[in-house]
């Protein structure tokens, strides 16, 4: 594998919400292979969700991790995204793909079942998401989020994501399922926390323990 070459195993999703400061983010991204970042803008006015994703975004892209903004287009627009995140509504997604997929990633989450997940992926999203952001406050990640991953992996060729635990060791539960993305925010922004050096952990789990895939 080169530096330019992705890994063959489930890779690091990052969840990093505008609470968190940039030098923190920027750090995180280099401690080893990060697929992408989605940035949710909860809990912020518009503008100062636009600064920080701006910030975010170039130190992203210059370490080639794609972005995905969570509930505001406009900003994903602006600061020249590689995707948008919608939660939960069929036909919120399904206005998503029609408008946004031919130049960016549509991605979606908010499935509490398996009925859910196959109505949002009768739209053809680019990637599922099982979890909430910044509900990942226990040690391992949540049983349902594990069996929908599980399931979903195994029946649906559009990739999943799931949310891990607050530990970085509960990495290694979610790539068993054979899902292709294991999301982060907790276990590496967390309190007291070394961004890169979570990061670089959880890399080194992921290169011991995932499960490989078929090329």
């Amino acid at each position: 594998m080169t530096a330019n070459t992705p890994p063959n195993r489930c890779r690091i999703v990052l969840i990093a919400p505008p609470s968190i400061e940039v030098e923190r983010v920027e750090a995180a991204l280099t401690g080893g292979d990060v697929a992408s970042l989605i940035l949710p803008g909860e809990g912020v006015d518009a503008s100062s969700f636009q600064a920080f994703a701006e910030k975010v975004a170039a130190k992203a892209h210059e370490a080639g991790v794609a972005v995905v903004i969570s509930g505001d287009t406009r900003v994903a627009g602006r600061i020249h995204a590689d995707g948008i995140h919608v939660e939960g509504k069929k036909a919120e997604l399904a206005e998503a793909v029609e408008h946004y997929q031919d130049r960016m990633m549509v991605g979606t989450g908010g499935a509490k079942t398996r009925d859910d997940a196959l109505e949002l992926g009768e739209e053809r999203p680019d990637y599922i998401f099982f979890g909430r952001f910044g509900y990942d406050t226990k040690p391992e990640p949540h049983p349902r989020n594990l069996s929908l991953g599980e399931w979903w992996s195994e029946m649906i060729e559009i990739p999943c994501i799931v949310m891990a635990g607050s530990d970085i060791a509960s990495v290694e539960e979610v790539a068993a399922t054979g899902v292709e993305f294991v999301a982060m925010q907790a276990a590496v922004f967390g309190e007291g926390v070394d961004p890169r050096e979570a990061v670089a952990r959880a890399n080194a789990l992921l290169d011991e323990k995932a499960p490989r895939f078929e090329d």
